[in-house]
């Protein structure tokens, strides 16, 4: 199992990734598969972060058989959260 430091850096991953991937549109989401392939998060962890991030209300998650995330998309709330670090990065 992750460390704190280790889930904490997954989640923050995959929200990146959803959102560099949705580009501001919620409709958008991208595979567990690529997720897990594209982060080398493994799949117990990616589950775990996805279930977490779904709890806050930042990402929804469509599951497959056997608690594997088949696709996660933003949420609006997940877009804003994304948008304001955006923006404070900036200014």
């Amino acid at each position: 199992m992750a460390t704190l430091h280790e889930r904490q850096r997954y989640r923050r991953q995959i929200l990146q990734a959803l959102y560099a991937a949705a580009e501001g549109n919620r409709l958008l989401g991208v595979t567990g598969a690529a997720l897990e392939h594209d982060l080398r998060i493994p799949e117990q962890d990616l589950a775990a972060a996805c279930g977490y991030l779904a709890g806050e209300g930042l990402v929804t998650v469509d599951w497959e058989p056997g608690n594997t995330p088949a696709m996660v998309s933003l949420t609006h709330q997940g877009i804003r959260l994304m948008e304001a670090e955006e923006e404070e990065e900036r200014g």
